[in-house]
């Protein structure tokens, strides 16, 4: 009789089904937790290369009240924060010191060789020159934004910063002359 019941219940597969999902089921899980946490955080990635994008969209369209880099930077930040109802900027999660704006004169001689001069300070572009022989002269202008990304979930895929954040940024430029 006892031989019997042991035979019955190894050929018996009924509840298989539920061990197999509680094996699986934490493996869809975690899964999903990344997929959700890096949704977030290209999201988040995206909203940045926009805001710069745009940002340096208004380099031409400064007003005598402010200079290009703070335009840019105002601009930057209310493209990635939002505005609240008096059209003002919301003040998180990016602030103007995590826009960077950057200019860049590029001289290249006629032999081919680029000389770059570089600088966050309007005023030391505008010092910059190109020297004798010089063919051709580019001026360039660049906004960098920095921001961190806090997964929702405390599993992480990836390198990480000591603070349990994720290091995101955008950059995006345009040739002035």
């Amino acid at each position: 009789m006892m031989s019997g019941l042991l035979k019955r219940l190894r050929s018996d597969e009924r509840g298989a089904a539920i061990i197999e999902l509680a094996i699986i089921a934490p493996v869809f899980a975690l899964m999903t937790v990344g997929i959700v946490d890096m949704s977030n955080a290209f999201g988040r990635k995206l909203a940045l290369e926009q805001g710069a994008q745009r940002a340096i969209e208004k380099v031409m369209q400064t007003t005598g009240e402010t200079d290009v880099a703070d335009t840019i930077k105002t601009e930057a930040v209310c493209q990635i924060n939002g505005v609240n109802p008096d059209s003002s900027c919301k003040s998180s999660p990016i602030t103007a010191d995590d826009v960077t704006v950057t200019y860049r004169l590029e001289c290249t001689d006629s032999g081919g060789a680029i000389t770059n001069q570089t600088s966050t300070d309007a005023a030391a572009f505008d010092d910059f020159y190109c020297a004798t022989g010089t063919v051709t002269e580019a001026k360039y202008i660049q906004v960098a934004i920095v921001d961190t990304y806090t997964p929702l979930f405390p599993i992480h895929f990836a390198a990480i910063n000591g603070d349990g954040t994720y290091h995101l940024s955008a950059i995006a430029g345009m040739r002035t002359k």
